[in-house]
Order: structure tokens, then sequence, then C-alpha cells
């Protein structure tokens, strides 16, 4: 087994590869980017081509493309991945349904199915995934969002938004349906509960202090330095701590766009009668300022 880390700087995102290039070829993405500019309101494929490029260039084939959760902080490339491999299965868990539910009334989106069926497959806690000589299982770590998932493959698990590294924490949880007191169960009782030497690779990586790019740790390493979240740390502790510090974070720059695009499994908004695609963004107006 090998993995390929790929990194968007725009948005501090890691992108993973994992393949087995000696049984067929097979290989999973986990969380696909689409580079998304705010202030043209333009799309590039930097990030896609990049991940294209070393598909092709190792002779693999793509079998699934796996989201750990909707994305708040950027576009997902999944839909431009399943137009070059039409093969591949695009998968989510279950609990994107309630996502969905969420946010259609925000954006008031009419026409947005709320039962999943936008994606290839849904995932549900402990299924197994197989590509070449590997399993791939699927872990239930909700807290961040409900719908949020970490893919164990042997040792290396694969967690999304739930944990970082060690010097910056673990995911806020002030989106809807969010929890701190679900976040800590899916990280110390079950992330936590992994063997030592178990690899985490984390979904982003801000790098505090202007640091070089680290995007893995592992069980052991998180368990005894993580700033927010340590193996000795209470539940009332983290949910306190956590609660109260994401009442003070500002709103994800590309939270309007990407979410609305997410839940809707990477789907662009379809072009208008004048040939031009548009994203909703609601506006919040306080008359008291």
């Amino acid at each position: 087994m090998k993995i390929e880390a790929q990194f968007d700087i725009e948005t501090f995102t890691m992108t993973y590869i994992v393949f087995d290039e000696k049984n067929g070829g097979e290989a999973i993405i986990i969380d696909p980017v689409l580079n998304y500019e705010p202030q043209s309101s333009s799309i590039n494929y930097s990030s896609i081509n990049k991940a294209d490029d070393f598909l092709k260039q190792n002779n693999l084939t793509l079998k699934y493309i796996l989201e750990t959760h909707a994305h708040a902080d950027h576009i997902s490339g999944s839909q431009e991945l399943k137009m070059r491999y039409p093969n591949s299965v695009l998968a989510i868990n279950e609990n994107i349904t309630k996502v969905q539910g969420s946010f259609k009334p925000i954006f008031n989106l009419k026409d947005l199915k709320t039962d999943g069926s936008q994606f290839d497959l849904l995932l549900t806690d402990g299924q197994i995934l197989k590509f070449g000589a590997m399993e791939l299982k699927v872990i239930f770590t909700p807290g961040h969002t409900p719908a949020c998932t970490s893919f164990l493959v042997e040792d290396n698990l694969f967690v999304g938004d739930a944990i970082f590294m060690p010097d910056f924490g673990t995911g806020r949880c002030d989106f809807p349906a969010g929890s701190a007191d679900d976040l800590y169960t899916s990280v110390h009782e079950k992330i936590y509960k992994l063997p030592d030497e178990t690899k985490i690779f984390v979904g982003h990586d801000y790098q505090p202090g202007g640091r070089d790019l680290e995007y893995m740790t592992t069980i052991s390493e998180s368990k005894e330095s993580n700033i927010q979240l340590k193996g000795h740390t209470t539940r009332e502790q983290y949910v306190e701590f956590r609660t109260t510090r994401d009442s003070k974070l500002n709103t994800p720059k590309l939270l309007l766009p990407s979410i609305q695009v997410n839940i809707d499994a990477g789907k662009l908004p379809i072009e208008d009668d004048n040939g031009t695609a548009y994203l909703r963004l609601p506006i919040s107006i306080n008359k008291t300022v």
C-alpha cells in the first residue's frame, strides 16, 4: 500500500490517494478539491489535474471517491473526477441526509433531494470497502458535522476534520447539527481506542506559527500532546472549551459557496438561460447597526 498526499495551499486541505500498485492498480481518493476563487467567482482544476496526473502516471484505476464529510471550506472536486473516471464510486456517510436537511432551507434549495441519492453509495459505520488487495473500514466519527467519517486502511486512519495535528487541536462543532459532545466521543472513545502506533492523516494543516506542512501524526502522539483533546481530557473539559472557542470563531470564508455545492455531491449549479451558472448567497440584514 502507498499513500500520495497532496496539499491545496488556498484552503489548507489535504487530499489523499491511497493505492495498491501490485494488485490491479486500484486506488481511492479522499477529499478531492475543486479550486474556487471567490473574488472573481471562478473555478479552476489545478488540484484535480494534479490528482488526475498522478493516477495516470502510475497507471491507477480509481475505484472510490470518498468524502469524509460535506466540507464548508472548499468545493469538492468529486464530480469532475466522476466525469473523468465514470466507473468510480462516489461515497459519503449516510447521515449526509441530516446535513442536506439542515442546509436546504438556509439556501431555499427547493429542488434539492435530502435522501442522499446524489451520491453513488451511502456509507454505514463498520462497513468494509475493498480495493486492490486492501480493505478499508468505515468509522463513523461525527461532531464536526453529523455525517463525518474516518477511513481506516491497515494502520492508517484518515480523519477528515475530526482531529488535526497536535499543535492545532480538533475540528469546530458549531455548524448545524454539530456537537462537541459527539466529537469527544468520536475522538476519545473511537479514534483514541485504536492501537497507539496507528497513523493519523489529517484533513487540513493550517501551519500554525508558519511552520512547515505536517499532515501525519499517531494515536500516541495525539493522546499525549493534542492541545485541545488529550487522552486524559474529560468530556466536561472538552465540551466547555470547544463550545466557548467556537462561539468566537469567524464563519469560514468559503462556507456559503461550498456547502450548497457539496451537499449536492459536488454538483455545480446548472447554467441559466444566459449560459452562466449562479451560486446562491443568502443575505443577513442587521437594521440596528
